[in-house]
């Protein structure tokens, strides 16, 4: 059974060496400890978690960020002393004394905190998705998980006008192009995985829109089923060399009230983006249990 840990692999039909090329910023090198240097003297004299500057003024988002994928199936895990497991990760808190907890996670439910609160006639849905994620999930089978299940990009791309976003992703290497010259979404393109992206500055912190999402993916773990109407709303801060990077999902046909992600925080890292290896199902068939990403 092929089982996703990372996303991992970038561009479809883009590479980071073109990317590369555009005239994303001057100002900012990395050197080979991570940092970045410049020759101007307000960044010298700037406090060392002031974010670099782009031409136009903004925080300069370009570089390479290290960040876990966004399929949360890496978890840790501790045992206590009175024979309970802790197990944290992704989105979800679980405490269990000997399962896991049965059905997807609940406001009303003591071994979680922070997930979506469904409207009542969506939870024996999500709960039929989650009890049965090995045949459900499509990215099961290298399907594409779409936004925001594909976690934040690994490398960002940053003009006057638009952002570029590479990912590292099993389903497949995707990027996105997201305007933030002040045009509205595009009314005549079709529901796409990663949606309709636009983005624009609210003081230091780049906020990205994406809507008209297809509705077979899931938003998160755990069967978090969407409509039409979802609505994701991306926020990146940047503080020297880190970006705060938080998720809100808003879908009033099917959420109580918008959802908000725990935050993730990404570092500036040397790292090069490498392609992905082709994903490939080889034992899905073969499954006989209701096994979940983040069984071991």
């Amino acid at each position: 059974m092929r089982f996703h840990v990372l996303s991992i692999g970038v561009t479809a039909g883009v590479t980071a060496a073109a990317l590369l090329s555009l005239p994303v910023s001057t100002l900012a090198q990395q050197g080979s400890t991570g940092a970045r240097t410049t020759n101007s003297a307000n960044e010298k004299a700037a406090p060392p978690n002031a974010a670099p500057r782009a031409a136009d003024g903004h925080p300069d988002l370009s570089g390479t960020w290290a960040a876990a994928g966004g399929i949360s199936s890496v978890f840790q895990s501790q045992k206590k002393e009175d024979g309970s497991i802790s197990i944290k990760g992704g989105d979800q808190y679980y405490i269990f004394t000997s399962k896991r907890p049965t059905g997807p996670p609940r406001a009303n439910n003591p071994y979680t905190q922070n997930v979506p609160q469904y409207k009542p006639e969506f939870l024996e849905k999500v709960k039929y998705l989650s009890d049965n994620e090995s045949k459900t999930d499509q990215v099961f089978y290298c399907g594409k998980p779409g936004v925001p299940r594909l976690g934040p990009p690994r490398k960002i791309a940053q003009t006057p006008k638009e952002v570029i976003f590479l990912y590292e992703d099993m389903s497949g290497d995707g990027y996105r192009v997201i305007p933030t010259d002040g045009r509205p979404h595009r009314a005549d393109v079709d529901p796409s995985y990663n949606g309709d992206s636009i983005g624009h500055w609210e003081g230091d912190t780049l906020v990205v829109e994406a809507v008209n999402f297809v509705e077979d993916t899931w938003f998160g773990e755990n069967g978090y089923l969407h409509s039409d109407a979802m609505k994701v709303t991306e926020r990146f801060t940047r503080e020297g060399d880190t970006i705060n990077y938080i998720v809100t999902v808003d879908d009033p046909k099917v959420l109580v009230k918008p959802w908000t992600m725990n935050p993730r925080r990404l570092q500036l890292s040397n790292e090069q983006l490498e392609e992905s290896p082709r994903c490939a199902d080889q034992d899905g068939s073969r499954l006989l249990n209701s096994d979940h990403h983040q069984q071991r």
